[in-house]
């Protein structure tokens, strides 16, 4: 059975928060390949301020080098909004019936869950791992339907996210690293060195096609 897991989002740019998270949860769930998945339109965010190909091509050079990532393009592909949902329903078409998918959520985006696109089909196409982000804090303030939906699906033992290919959410710490994209543009826009917030070539990138300058 192959563990995957999904790490979705705009990637504008790709940061080594992302980086960093993706190689945690791999290894403390023990996920055999963690697959970046670049939004077309997020239903729910702002609009990306680069294109499509531009972060397609910055998550490329960023997880270069790293056999348990790869670069996922099927919502660039598919166009109009991301629908997670559809995204999970296509991947799981693709794999057999027993490999487990795993998805990174937020939690700061968890407390919207219940906004999302068919949300409480998304738990029998996948496993959530809640993930606490830099100056957050888990969600303790939940309403009544999450609160019911959490109760019903928690687990505190990460085998259970290996012996079934869905239904189960767990909650997870990582490395408080204290990067977002938007900070990371407004360093670029302002021309103030990036360095050591995202990987030197997806730097170099930006550079060159100048992106994110005012």
């Amino acid at each position: 059975m192959a563990r995957i897991g999904l790490l979705g989002g705009t990637f504008d740019p790709i940061h080594f928060g992302h980086l960093r998270m993706a190689e945690e949860l791999a290894q403390s769930l023990q996920l055999d390949t963690v697959k970046f998945i670049p939004a077309a339109t997020p239903p729910l965010k702002t609009p990306p301020q680069v294109s499509a190909n531009h972060r397609s091509a910055m998550v490329k050079l960023g997880i270069a080098g790293n056999p348990c990532f790869a670069l996922d393009e099927r919502e660039l592909t598919r166009g109009g909004p991301s629908y997670t949902v559809d995204t999970l329903r296509s991947l799981r078409s693709e794999l057999n019936a027993h490999d487990s998918m795993v998805m990174f959520v937020g939690s700061d985006a968890f407390k919207q869950f219940n906004r999302w696109h068919q949300w409480q089909d998304i738990i029998q196409l996948c496993h959530i791992a809640l993930v606490d982000r830099p100056n957050g804090s888990m969600p303790t303030v939940l309403n009544e339907e999450l609160v019911a939906f959490l109760h019903r699906h928690y687990t505190e033992n990460s085998l259970d996210l290996q012996s079934q290919t869905a239904g189960f959410i767990t909650m997870q710490a990582i490395t408080p690293l204290t990067i977002s994209s938007t900070a990371l543009r407004e360093q670029i826009k302002q021309h103030q060195s990036a360095r050591y917030l995202s990987p030197d070539n997806v730097l170099d990138y930006i550079d060159q096609h100048r992106l994110y300058q005012a």
